[in-house]
């Protein structure tokens, strides 16, 4: 952790806390729900199928659960660097949770895509704050562009600094700062998908490959 970056209230590695956080989520940002819904559809109009997603900071599987219902072609691979996020997803999936493959890491490390692979789409929900300090988002979606083949899709939902939203400046973005962050990683296409409940949902493209 770097001396500026802003210390969490708790420890999602360890169960009481991952629980705590897991039974609150839904009741809290009622909004993910809407969230959720739109990343599948989003999903639903790429091209490729089936579809390889990732997911960063996967938690208790809320998302995976969403898409892995809606989305029948998709090879899905959930990273997290709590074992008991990915016990409790395991638990909420029940026998979906074969269809994924589970990733202990964490995405805060420089070296965090080693060996993961190319996607199609890479999704985040409410994980890019987990960095600590939004000076950090830069160099993190520039990783994600590396996972990414040329012409996917990063869907990445977080909070925000706005009226109604957040207000710690430092560990949130504004919803500009969030947009000039993923243009200068070098994605394209970047626009706001849904804004609601204090979260915001954008996606970016990288640019296809010349022909």
């Amino acid at each position: 952790m770097f001396p500026d970056d802003v210390p969490s209230p708790i420890d999602l590695r360890h169960m009481p806390d991952a629980r705590r956080w897991a039974n609150a989520a839904m009741l809290v940002r009622p909004a993910r729900h809407d969230v959720f819904d739109k990343i599948v559809h989003e999903l639903r109009g790429l091209r490729s199928k089936p579809l390889s997603i990732l997911e960063l900071g996967a938690g208790p599987g809320f998302l995976a659960e969403r898409i892995t219902m809606n989305l029948a072609l998709v090879a899905y691979t959930a990273l997290d660097l709590s074992p008991a996020m990915h016990a409790l997803a395991k638990d909420r999936l029940g026998a979906n949770a074969k269809r994924l493959r589970f990733v202990e890491g964490d995405f805060k490390q420089p070296d965090w895509t080693s060996g993961l692979g190319t996607f199609d789409a890479v999704v985040t929900m409410q994980a890019v704050h987990e960095l600590r300090h939004k000076r950090h988002a830069p160099a993190l979606y520039r990783q994600v562009g590396a996972v990414l083949y040329p012409g996917g899709s990063l869907l990445i939902c977080d909070h925000y600094v706005g009226d109604g939203a957040m207000s710690d400046r430092a560990l949130f973005m504004t919803m500009e700062e969030h947009e000039a962050a993923l243009h200068n990683a070098g994605f394209t296409n970047v626009h706001v998908l849904l804004q609601a409940g204090g979260l915001v949902l954008y996606r970016g493209d990288l640019p296809e490959l010349a022909r």
